[in-house]
């Protein structure tokens, strides 16, 4: 009975209730409907954690560690962004100019601060430029650029050299010249580094609009890449960059994502000596050359196929293709029978670096390949000692190289003789060698270096290898990172289980 009359009584109240919400507001006060109401924002300073090097530097132009150099895409912008297809984004600069072929002048947000509150000036734009260019992290991505001074609100970038894309090497962070209190280098990203408690966070800049659900990110020593894939796997932090430059993409369990860079695997050739230092031997071997199986399988699907010497995904070079992604063995035997070695015994020998599991893969299944189109193959595999050793002596026909291109995709690495890729190549001789500079300078089309290269291919482009981005299956969100930006939409990550 009791419950009875509770139950009448509360069905009254919510009648009121109801009947005083639906009356409208008198003497011109508001309806506070509370359906209305927006709900607060769920924030979260707990779940979120990534990893560093506690030993290593946090100042992103001192630091060695790769952990450490992934946390300063949140705590530092730069000049320009690239998208995943390498194309500008302004981001402290507004806008740029070549002034000449020799040095762009960048034009800087008069409005942009650094999370202290402080002004971006031309001065600090400068003191980054050159801590970048000697810096272990940007200083060998830099070598298109020589120096930087400052002109009012404007900053002039001193090139190298000659370069149509040298823009999209302003990439890299942009620093106060002072740290914080704390000693903690200033930058003007979405992060700042704080200490709570005798430990190193960082903490949400909200002050210019940025909403995160993540407002605090806890970091957590760990030193040994080895332990960053354990960690990420156990969920002991959520979310990590790895460049795969060893294969450990099965390794990895958590949720993954494939992300562009711009490391090229390719069949370094001698074309000083031997079979291979005849132009149609080389052509015959990148037609045999099945890129879509070397990438699929050798790479595990972490690499796409090389359609020219440029990366697939660089948008102003896309469209250029030269290269079939699968093999062709009949047109292999044409070029064969069109050498010198026509009539002779077509025996090759691939040097490869006996410590990388994925080179190894590639060059057992670019061996089959070969020997489909009349090659008779033999694979050396060296520990790095003796691999390079054999590479000076030009002690292989062929060998399995990479290189890590710039973002200005500039092959001069290759393509130069002071390069550090160039070996093999026969640069008295390549005439593409001349052409690929002359493009460089605005002296020659693109098309004719192309022309060129694709009929003395002085080495042969296999695949653009890729990186991965891995996270933690608690953590919600489309995950939108690449590199350079890995963190692009964190502000929509979070950890709600609703």
């Amino acid at each position: 009975m009791t419950k009875r009359i509770t139950s009448l009584i509360l069905a009254l109240l919510m009648l009121v209730t109801a009947l005083s919400a639906c009356s409208k507001p008198e003497n011109g006060q508001a309806d506070t409907d509370v359906s209305q109401t927006q709900p607060a924002k769920i924030t979260d300073d707990t779940s979120f954690k990534l990893s560093y090097t506690q030993s290593d530097s946090l100042d992103p132009f001192k630091s060695e560690a790769q952990n450490n150099q992934v946390l300063a895409s949140l705590v530092f912008e730069s000049l320009f962004d690239l998208d995943e297809a390498y194309e500008l984004i302004p981001n402290i600069a507004t806008d740029y100019e070549y002034t000449d072929s020799g040095a762009i002048r960048v034009q800087l947000d008069t409005n942009a601060k650094f999370s202290n509150g402080e002004k971006i000036t031309a001065d600090d734009v400068v003191y980054s430029v050159r801590a970048a260019l000697d810096s272990p992290a940007y200083g060998t991505g830099l070598t298109g650029i020589s120096d930087a001074y400052a002109d009012n609100d404007s900053v002039i970038i001193e090139l190298s050299y000659a370069n149509p894309y040298a823009v999209k090497l302003l990439t890299f962070p942009i620093a106060s010249m002072q740290d914080d209190k704390n000693g903690f280098p200033i930058g003007s990203g979405r992060y700042r580094y704080e200490s709570i408690d005798s430990k190193t966070v960082l903490k949400a800049n909200t002050e210019n609009g940025f909403s995160p659900y993540i407002t605090t990110i806890s970091l957590v020593n760990i030193v040994a890449t080895d332990s960053i894939d354990n960690a990420i796997n156990i969920g002991n932090i959520s979310y990590a960059y790895r460049d795969l430059s060893s294969d450990i993409s099965k390794r990895i369990s958590s949720s993954k994502k494939a992300v562009n860079i711009n490391n090229l695997v390719f069949a370094g050739v001698n074309c000083k000596y031997g079979i291979t230092s005849d132009a149609h031997i080389r052509r015959a071997i990148s037609l045999a050359a099945d890129r879509s199986v070397l990438a699929q399988t050798a790479y595990s699907g972490y690499a796409s196929p090389a359609a020219s010497p440029f990366n697939p995904y660089f948008k102003e070079l896309q469209d250029i293709s030269i290269f079939e992604a699968q093999g062709n063995a009949v047109s292999a035997k044409q070029e064969i029978s069109q050498s010198e070695y026509a009539n002779e015994s077509l025996s090759l020998t691939i040097l490869v670096y006996k410590g990388n599991e994925a080179k190894t893969a590639l060059a057992t299944l670019l061996k089959s390949q070969l020997e489909s189109a009349g090659f008779s193959v033999y694979i050396d595999a060296e520990y790095y000692s003796d691999y390079m050793s054999k590479i000076r002596n030009y002690d292989y026909d062929i060998y399995i190289g990479e290189v890590k291109l710039t973002d200005d995709m500039c092959l001069y690495p290759l393509l130069d003789s002071s390069g550090s890729a160039g070996w093999g190549i026969d640069f008295e001789n390549c005439q593409c060698v001349e052409k690929y500079a002359s493009y460089m300078t605005g002296d020659t089309e693109l098309g004719k270096f192309i022309l060129s290269f694709n009929e003395e291919l002085p080495y042969i482009p296999l695949l653009y290898r890729k990186g991965m981005i891995c996270y933690t299956k608690a953590m919600n969100g489309d995950m939108q990172g690449y590199y350079g930006n890995f963190f692009s939409n964190i502000e929509s990550w979070n950890f709600s289980t609703e």
